[in-house]
């Protein structure tokens, strides 16, 4: 009884050894590819996934976006300036069974990869396109890495440069060329203002030279502008000749009881009169 007992235990002991060795369970992220006798099967998952022991070999793959760091990278850019790009790359498996069989380590070989299309496709670029032409450059970078791991079941989905560093004499180059670019625009700003005042200016001037009278308002409009602050001010106002002219005039007219004219005094407006009798 003690051996049926100890034979049946083994079996069960072995059975269950069995179903672990053929019995898979995989997320549903995860696929298996399967090889048989080292022929490959197909792909399988997610869920349970059976397999004959001894005889069938499963590899795991992930369809899970992978992140991938590409070390930086000494570029020299088109118009001969050294640069150091730090880039990254995201990529996922699309197709489980070329991922497996049509290389080796899918992401040891899309970083390589990475590594000299990033330096092929920034030295064609010049400095000015690197650091203000990203978005470009990395649509560029995208699409060409994505058509050399298609064949491997690798969809590279992003690529982004993250930092560029230049040496410091081409910063300060860079910063005093900037420098110079904004004082030129202010220049051609001020410029500008100058030439629409002067143009205003030269309309106003037009249409005071139609209306005389207007100048006079002006005029008069400026010294109140003067004298319009909160402590008191003294205006000297300067009388024009030409409002004064009618009344030196009847001064210099012949008097009605002497029957001389009346003297003036060096040309200063103020007359003397006639001495009463």
């Amino acid at each position: 009884m003690a051996e049926i007992f100890t034979a049946v235990l083994i079996l069960l002991m072995f059975m269950a050894a069995l179903a672990a060795a053929s019995v898979r369970v995989l997320r549903e992220y995860e696929r298996a590819v399967v090889f048989r006798l080292g022929r490959l099967v197909g792909e399988r998952g997610p869920g349970l996934v059976l397999l004959i022991p001894g005889i069938d070999r499963m590899v795991r793959v992930t369809l899970r976006t992978r992140t991938v760091t590409i070390p930086p990278q000494d570029v020299i850019t088109r118009d001969n300036v050294t640069a150091r790009v730090d880039a990254v790359a995201y990529f996922r498996v699309v197709d489980a069974n070329s991922a497996v069989v049509s290389v080796e380590d899918a992401q040891k070989a899309t970083l390589q990869i990475a590594q000299t299309t990033l330096r092929s496709v920034l030295g064609k670029a010049d400095l000015d396109t690197l650091l203000s032409e990203r978005e470009q450059l990395n649509e560029h970078l995208q699409k060409i890495i994505d058509e050399q791991t298609e064949p491997w079941g690798i969809k590279a989905t992003t690529v982004e440069i993250k930092d560029v560093s230049i040496p410091t004499a081409m910063q300060k180059a860079m910063s005093r060329q900037a420098e110079a670019e904004r004082e030129r625009r202010a220049r051609i700003i001020n410029a500008d203002a100058e030439y629409q005042a002067a143009a205003k200016l030269a309309e106003a001037a037009q249409v005071i030279n139609a209306a005389p009278a207007g100048l006079q308002l002006r005029y008069l409009q400026t010294l109140r502008e003067i004298g319009g602050g909160e402590q008191s001010s003294t205006i000297v106002f300067p009388l024009p000749i030409d409002l004064i002219k009618p009344l030196l005039e009847q001064i210099n007219k012949p008097s009605a009881e002497t029957g001389t004219p009346a003297e003036l005094h060096n040309g200063t407006g103020v007359g003397e009169l006639p001495k009463p009798q």
